[in-house]
């Protein structure tokens, strides 16, 4: 297949949308890797970044160097194989931690879903989860692969002043806050791990696409690796 089987559209002068899909899917994210992968390996006169989301990949250029038409007409002439070569798939270990007062909605979804506190954490736990995308706020990392029967919609009402590190779900997606913020997704836990360091080299170490793992911590355990949350 080539990127002409999907839609290229303008975004301002400095770059194009390239869409694959309108609704968020295993096929989708696998096209939108793949096209990021094709998209680099190119090398496009002009092409300044790319950045992959759930069914669509955005492409940024230089409009001193190019513009929409050049992008546009480079982009249809890229072939995309299933067997494109999207890199290593990196797997990251995340601790959570679901005991009180860091899972402030975790009854309260438990109720909605039918099921035991412990059964929603083991679910959780068990969950397939893959970085989608990063949006939002600096640092928020996307993830699909909450297990259905886990699956709410968001509340009708935003909480403030939620704290960084929380990990939130809220139908298909899961996240770890990095800012402190307001949300609607379910607070469940709290991990120490950090998705955003602004005073690293590699401020977002967990590329789009690669694989999580959460791993239960207690209380103490968090308290002791909390640090990580000033990062």
């Amino acid at each position: 297949m080539t990127l002409t089987d999907y839609s290229i559209l303008p975004v301002a002068d400095v770059g194009v949308m390239v869409k694959f899909a309108d609704t968020i899917s295993d096929a989708a994210q696998a096209t939108v890797l793949a096209a990021d992968a094709a998209v680099k390996q190119a090398g496009i006169s002009g092409v300044t970044e790319t950045v992959p989301s759930y069914t669509s990949l955005y492409v940024g250029y230089d409009p001193l160097i190019t513009d929409f038409e050049c992008i546009s007409n480079s982009l249809q002439q890229i072939s995309l194989e299933p067997n494109t070569d999207v890199g290593e798939i990196q797997t990251w270990e995340v601790p959570v931690c679901y005991e009180q007062p860091y899972s402030p909605d975790l009854e309260t979804l438990s109720n909605k879903v039918g099921l035991e506190p412990e059964a929603v954490i083991d679910a959780h736990l068990a969950g397939d989860y893959t970085v989608a995308m990063y949006g939002f706020a600096p640092g928020y990392a996307y993830m699909r692969g909450v297990p259905e029967h886990l699956q709410l919609p968001r509340k009708l009402e935003p909480v403030s002043d939620v704290p960084a590190g929380s990990v939130i779900v809220a139908g298909p997606q899961c996240l770890v806050t990095t800012l402190v913020m307001p949300t609607g997704w379910w607070i469940i836990g709290r991990s120490p791990f950090a998705f955003l360091r602004p005073f690293e080299a590699t401020q977002f170490p967990v590329a789009v696409g690669s694989r999580i793992q959460f791993k239960r911590i207690s209380a103490v355990e968090l308290g002791a690796q909390g640090a990580d949350l000033q990062r």
